[in-house]
């Protein structure tokens, strides 16, 4: 079975605000965009479940032109507090990558 990092280009994660994560998928090719953005993983529900947030407030975003899906959740630890272990949120997408992207996890 396909895993993200096997379809995406490149996955970057970091901070929307101190409160935020977003992950950023880029695509090198319309299918690739097409398939990713058709993948239960990449959907609020497997993404939630991943994350183990609330599905109702995973945000995701297609941006056609340039083939990048873009996925926002609140951090579960405020950046930069006394727990904060990951300040730039640089690491979060790495929870994503060996997933297989038909995976629809239960949130």
């Amino acid at each position: 079975m396909p895993k993200l990092e096997d379809v995406a280009r490149y996955v970057r994660s970091k901070n929307a605000g101190p409160f935020w994560v977003t992950i950023d998928v880029f695509c090198a090719d319309d299918d690739a965009y097409a398939r990713l953005k058709q993948a239960p993983l990449l959907t609020p529900r497997g993404v939630a479940a991943v994350y183990s947030v609330d599905a109702d407030i995973v945000k995701i975003f297609h941006d056609d032109p340039l083939r990048v899906i873009k996925i926002s959740f609140p951090r579960p630890i405020i950046q930069g507090s006394l727990k904060d272990t990951d300040s730039h949120a640089g690491q979060y997408f790495v929870a994503l990558l060996g997933r297989d992207i038909h995976d629809a996890p239960d949130a």
